[in-house]
C-alpha cells in the first residue's frame, strides 16, 4: 500500500505510506547527481517511478538519461544508460542510452517500460538491464499506427501497462493514448492526432489535450492525468473515455466529487491496491487522493 513519488525538483523519491506519513527513500534534496548507493544516491530532475511485486522501485532519472534501481532496502544502482551520456543505442546496461526517459511501468513478470520524449520512442527493459526499442524510430516524430519501428509517436510522456501485457502510452504532442500489444502492434486507442479538446466518446470521437500520466487498474481501464485541461480521464478497455474528475480548463485545489472539485496541474497517477487514485498535482505540490 505504500506509493513512490518522484520530487523532481528535489532531486529525490519519496515513499508514502497509506496513512499519508511521507519519507525520503532514496536522495539528498537539492543535491543533484548520479551516484549509486544508499546514503550517497543522487539524482537528477527524476521524472517517474514505477514498482514491481516485490517492492523494487525503478525510476526514470530524466536528466542523467538513465534507468535507476532501488532495493526495498534503499540500494540505488544503475539498471541502464550511462550517466550525462544522451542516445538511442539499444544493448545491456550501461552500453544502452536514453534521451530524457519521461515515463515508466513495470509488468507483472519484472519487464520494464519507458517513454522518451525526445527520442519519440518506448524501449523496453528486461530484469538483467538488456534494453530494446519497443515502439517508434529515435528522432522521427510522428502518427503512424504500425508495428514495432514502423510507428510513430510525438512526445509520449505517461505509461502503464495491463495485466494482459498490453502497454499504454500518454502521446503527448499528439493529443492520443496508444496502445502497444504484446507484439509490437501500435494502434490510437482515443484522440485524433493534432486535434486537442476534452470530449467525452468512444475512440476517435474523444478528445484529449495534454495527456500526461497512466495507470491502470486490476481490470484494464486506463487513468490519464491531463495537465493543462486540469482533469482526470477515465478510458474503458474498448477506448470510451469519460471525465472523472476535475473541469476542463478550470484550475484549483478543491476538493469534491466529480467535475465539482478542481485540480490544478496533475501530472503522475497512479492505482492503489485498494482502487482509489493517487494523483501528483505538480503545481500545487500535494498528492491527491480520488476515489
Amino acid at each position: 500500500g505504500s506509493a513512490y513519488i518522484a520530487d523532481e525538483n528535489n532531486h529525490v523519491i519519496r515513499k508514502m505510506t497509506a496513512a499519508g506519513t511521507v519519507t525520503t527513500f532514496a536522495g539528498i534534496a537539492r543535491n543533484g547527481g548520479s551516484s549509486d548507493g544508499t546514503t550517497t544516491a543522487r539524482f537528477l530532475f527524476p521524472k517517474a517511478v514505477a514498482a514491481d511485486a516485490d517492492g523494487t522501485v525503478y525510476v526514470a532519472d530524466t536528466f542523467n538519461h538513465t534507468i535507476r534501481k532501488i532495493t526495498p532496502a534503499g540500494q540505488v544502482s544503475t539498471l541502464a544508460g550511462a550517466p550525462g551520456s544522451t542516445g538511442s543505442t539499444n544493448g545491456t546496461g550501461s552500453a544502452a542510452r536514453f534521451n530524457m526517459p519521461q515515463g515508466i511501468a513495470v509488468d507483472k513478470s519484472g519487464t520494464i517500460y519507458v517513454t522518451e520524449l525526445v527520442n519519440h520512442t518506448v524501449r523496453k527493459i528486461t530484469p538483467a538491464g538488456v534494453v530494446t526499442t519497443l515502439a517508434g524510430t529515435a528522432g522521427v516524430a510522428g502518427t503512424i499506427d504500425g508495428t514495432g519501428t514502423a510507428a510513430r509517436f510525438n512526445g509520449p510522456t505517461g505509461i502503464g501497462v495491463d495485466s494482459l501485457g498490453n502497454v499504454y502510452v500518454a502521446d503527448t504532442y499528439n493529443y492520443t493514448l496508444r496502445k502497444i500489444t504484446p507484439a509490437g502492434v501500435v494502434s490510437t486507442l482515443v484522440g485524433v492526432a493534432g486535434t486537442a479538446g476534452s470530449t467525452d466518446g468512444a475512440g476517435q470521437s474523444a478528445r484529449l489535450r495534454n495527456p500526461n500520466g497512466v495507470a491502470v487498474d486490476s481490470t484494464g481501464n486506463i487513468y490519464l492525468a491531463d495537465g493543462i485541461d486540469a482533469t482526470i480521464r477515465k478510458v474503458t478497455p474498448a477506448g470510451y473515455a469519460t471525465n472523472i474528475a476535475g473541469l476542463a480548463g478550470m484550475r484549483g485545489t478543491v476538493d469534491g466529487v466529480g467535475a465539482d472539485a478542481r485540480l490544478h496541474t496533475p501530472f503522475g497517477i497512479a492505482v492503489t491496491t485498494t482502487g482509489d487514485l493517487l494523483i501528483s498535482d505538480v503545481v500545487a505540490f500535494v498528492i491527491r487522493k480520488a476515489t
